[in-house]
């Protein structure tokens, strides 16, 4: 009989330490960041930058800075990335972001885009220093919306004035070289419609594009000895090797006008341009949105920065001996 009641004295203690237990297991711990013990979501958002240079590297601080405002800075998680302009490396990038299963990617240059959007049709995508999309995606008839798990903002400036600059401040122009890389479809874009606009204006315009950077220096030689003056688009490659363009343009007195303010500030006398660290932020707005659930990515426009400033380099100017208009600010 003692040892019936042992092993029932056992067994009443065992089931007590049980639901003791469970008790414990079934708690909710809460934090600064939970409200009626809901955890609150952390989002893991991955960027992807083509190569780092002034605009782009404008463009994700703005983003991040714009991102952060809106859902708080513990409650976003960045994973940063750059391709150092290797298209390539921008497939391998977003494809571990894909992998690791992120709230949403940011794809900062066409490039970047084009891999991201090749890698997932799930996942948010917002671009950014995409200047037309319709040509990055190839999307026929284009409307401004791209649908999907696409959409974001557009670095385009207004064209037909770019190419005016050119016409006020180098008035003695003849002909015109137009400089770009070829492997960036936007920048052929540009191109033609500056050539466009500045042959219904009676100007000879010739093509000098190159295919990276290693060519880059015989491409724009060949530039300054067949040309007036030479535009340079918003472009990438170009962005990134103002220093080359610029030891080559300055000593043959070939004048610069440049698609952006970074690309000026480097080999440029002057640029219509916009705020990337504005457009960044637009995109970080619309990153929220998507995220938080109050916007449908798949009906949002592609948004741009109306914004635009005239900028010259005062630096090169003075010593082409360019003068500058009213109207203009100086680049810092």
């Amino acid at each position: 009989m003692k040892k019936v009641l042992a092993v029932l004295l056992a067994a009443l203690m065992l089931v007590a330490f049980a639901a003791c237990g469970g008790s414990g297991d079934t708690t909710t711990t809460t934090d600064a960041n939970t409200t009626n013990g809901d955890a609150a979501k952390v989002y893991t958002v991955g960027i992807c930058q083509l190569v780092q240079h002034d605009a782009l590297d404008a463009a994700t601080e703005g983003f991040k800075k714009a991102l952060i405002a809106e859902l708080g800075e513990a409650n976003v998680k960045f994973e940063y990335q750059n391709a150092s302009n290797d298209p390539a490396a921008c497939a391998t990038i977003v494809n571990k972001f894909v992998s690791d299963k992120v709230d949403l990617i940011m794809a900062n240059a066409t490039p970047a885009l084009q891999s991201a959007v090749a890698a997932t049709k799930e996942i948010p995508i917002l671009g950014t220093s995409v200047t037309e999309y319709g040509v990055a995606l190839e999307i026929d008839n284009f409307t401004g919306v791209v649908g999907g798990n696409v959409s974001g903002t557009s670095d385009l400036a207004p064209l037909d004035q770019q190419a005016q600059m050119i016409i006020d401040l180098i008035p003695d122009a003849k002909t015109v070289g137009l400089l770009y890389c070829s492997a960036e479809p936007n920048s052929a874009y540009q191109v033609k419609v500056v050539k466009d606009y500045l042959e219904g204006k009676g100007l000879t315009v010739k093509d000098y594009p190159f295919s990276d950077s290693n060519d880059i220096a015989a491409v724009t030689t060949s530039a300054t000895q067949n040309c007036d003056a030479i535009y340079i688009p918003t472009d990438n490659a170009a962005a990134s090797s103002t220093g080359i363009i610029d030891g080559i343009c300055r000593p043959a007195k070939i004048p610069v006008i440049a698609g952006e303010a970074g690309i000026c500030s480097g080999c440029g006398i002057a640029t219509l341009s916009i705020s990337y660290e504005k457009l960044g932020e637009v995109t970080g707005k619309m990153a929220a949105q998507i995220l938080k659930g109050e916007a449908d990515i798949s009906t949002m426009k592609i948004q741009y920065d109306q914004d635009v400033v005239k900028m010259y380099n005062k630096t090169i100017c003075d010593e082409l001996g360019i003068t500058i208009p009213e109207g203009y600010t100086a680049l810092s």
